[in-house]
């Protein structure tokens, strides 16, 4: 079956119109979720028109922790009833759309993860001697740095002023109050998206529950929450039967051959042995319902040449942007 086939079979299956997001993680051409997707998921939704249930598909590895909000909320406003579709990743940003959706449908190979903001700090202090390098810290390591000194250093509550200014001398102050801030909106955003579908009063302890555990108690950034594990935080997690998880893969399936997800780009592949150049387009997202397909293309060229007497090859991205391809 080709992309269009399986949409409408989904569709008949679950009762709703489909949309598919998927971001790439190929290397140079990995994108992440951003708002620069609102207009094109706004032009399916025109196209599609106010529905009782809209299904999105998503595979992503993350981006931008406020365009879920708007995302969700735009779906939302084009259907009584919003579900999400994972067949495999949909990691951080990619989860606080999953949580924004009433019901969850995952794969067995679906993974959520916890939303843990990072920010660059703006010198590695590993090596100070460079200040182009960045050190990525997250609130989860700062946390860390706490439990540490208390569980393994026995540093008493009075004593923690003292390693918070050890920590200070090494981190710029004002990257620290950024990591705090971006927790700090990580929460709000997280309890937002929840009181979409659930009530504020009625459902307080569970949502409090799922944002603690998503924004800070689980301390891994990548850890792989399946969908056993969703279910136990209290999310609306549903389990498809074997037919619909083979429709679920082969479209996944479908978008993997096409992107070779997961797999390294080879520039090398693309240069025959008497060839210096060739030009490049590669799609490194989809947005797609029947009918329509948008694509964020990347072109260029990959170049052969030699620097410091060595055989080099160079690839050179001179435009990025999302495309309108149907």
């Amino acid at each position: 079956m080709n992309r269009d086939e399986i949409f409408k079979k989904i569709e008949i299956e679950r009762d709703s119109r489909l949309i598919t997001y998927i971001t790439g993680d190929k290397s140079p051409f990995a994108t992440k979720i951003g708002d620069d997707v609102i207009p094109v998921i706004n032009r399916h939704l025109e196209n599609i028109g106010m529905q009782k249930k809209i299904s999105l598909f998503l595979y992503t590895r993350g981006g931008d922790m406020l365009a879920p909000l708007r995302i969700v909320k735009l779906i939302k406003s084009h259907s009584n009833e919003f579900e999400v579709i994972i067949p495999l990743f949909a990691q951080s940003a990619g989860t606080m759309i999953a949580i924004g959706a009433n019901s969850i449908i995952m794969g067995k190979l679906g993974e959520l993860s916890p939303v843990d903001p990072k920010t660059g700090h703006p010198f590695n202090p590993r090596n100070p001697d460079n200040q182009k390098q960045v050190l990525e810290v997250s609130v989860e390591d700062l946390n860390s740095y706490f439990i540490l000194a208390k569980e393994m250093a026995g540093v008493k509550d009075e004593q923690k002023l003292e390693i918070f200014k050890m920590l200070v001398d090494k981190i710029h102050p004002l990257s620290l109050g950024n990591i705090y801030r971006a927790f700090r909106m990580s929460k709000i955003l997280t309890e937002k998206l929840l009181c979409l579908h659930m009530d504020k009063d009625k459902d307080k302890d569970k949502i409090r529950k799922i944002t603690s555990e998503l924004t800070g108690d689980i301390c891994i950034h990548g850890y792989p929450i399946t969908r056993d594990e969703a279910l136990d935080l209290g999310l609306n997690i549903v389990k498809p039967d074997i037919e619909f998880e083979k429709l679920i893969y082969d479209l996944y399936n479908s978008y993997s051959d096409l992107m070779k997800l997961g797999i390294p780009f080879n520039p090398n592949e693309l240069l025959s042995s008497n060839k210096e150049s060739e030009n490049i387009s590669y799609s490194g997202a989809f947005i797609e319902s029947v009918g329509l397909s948008d694509q964020f293309i990347f072109k260029g060229k990959v170049i052969r040449g030699i620097r410091d007497n060595k055989p080099i090859i160079d690839i050179n991205i001179n435009s990025q942007k999302w495309e309108k391809v149907i």
